[in-house]
């Protein structure tokens, strides 16, 4: 990508403090881009601002819960008074979950619901006026899960798929705007040390190292978001499994179905 291709847009991108969402402000930065980076730790967040501002890029960090309405305004608002605009939204933010969903406790499926897609529509919601007057973009970080229900992922799944029925209905809605809405199916992908989860019963899992895995690196993940912006693509979806899978689940889910039940046995009697 060219050095200046984002020069002066003002990029703001939720969950942006690690993983998929700061390596997109990093590179974003060095394409010429103006960010605005989020998160809830205002340490790492800070720690990412340093980073960017180090190498010479523009941004501002603004640490906030955008599950929380009011603090999401807040958050748009400081936007423009430091930037005057807002062209691009990308809506990263989010968070995972592993169990069973017979032994779900409800307050895990609220927690997922309320960062992955609750977060995501007070952001978008607030950001929109501005996006429409730069006819910019908002994208959706999604998940190759939110193209079918998998096991152990039953929350996640659900929550990723909304995500997709909103940008559906935001497209058709906002036509005659001129407005880009980008939907990125992210596959498995390379995670920090010590990332953690929510497990069924509400505690904090720490995820397995993937690296010995065949998984996307964040800057590969990184770069797909920002060529979907560049292209002003609306479906992007990511690895060659992920794209066997959404597929094969347009035209045999049965057959997807079928696969995913005897992987899932296989991981069971290996566990005995």
């Amino acid at each position: 990508m060219k050095k200046e291709e984002f020069k002066d847009k003002v990029v703001l991108i939720t969950g942006s403090s690690r993983g998929i969402g700061k390596t997109t402000a990093i590179t974003m930065s060095k394409l010429g881009a103006k960010l605005v980076i989020n998160g809830r730790n205002k340490e790492r967040l800070i720690e990412v601002e340093n980073q960017i501002k180090n190498a010479g890029g523009n941004v501002m960090s603004y640490c906030c819960d955008i599950t929380n309405p009011n603090q999401v305004e807040k958050l748009i608002e400081q936007t423009i008074k430091t930037y005057g605009k807002l062209d691009i939204l990308i809506n990263n933010a989010g968070v995972s979950m592993r169990g069973d969903f017979a032994n779900l406790k409800p307050e895990v499926v609220k927690t997922v619901f309320e960062i992955n897609v609750i977060g995501t529509t007070n952001t978008t919601i607030k950001a929109m006026p501005y996006i429409k007057k730069s006819q910019g973009s908002i994208v959706f970080v999604s998940s190759v899960a939110g193209i079918r229900g998998l096991p152990r992922n039953s929350a996640y799944c659900a929550s990723k798929m909304a995500l997709r029925a909103i940008a559906e209905s935001i497209r058709i809605e906002e036509v005659n705007t001129n407005i880009h809405v980008g939907l990125v199916f992210v596959g498995i992908t390379e995670i920090e040390k010590n990332k953690k989860t929510i497990a069924a019963d509400g505690s904090l899992i720490t995820l397995r190292d993937r690296r010995n895995f065949n998984v996307q690196s964040l800057n590969q993940v990184a770069n797909s978001i920002i060529n979907n912006i560049k292209k002003r693509k609306f479906r992007t979806t990511l690895s060659l499994m992920g794209r066997i899978n959404a597929f094969l689940q347009s035209i045999a889910p049965d057959l997807v179905e079928r696969i995913l039940v005897l992987s899932t046995n296989k991981v069971k009697a290996r566990s005995l």
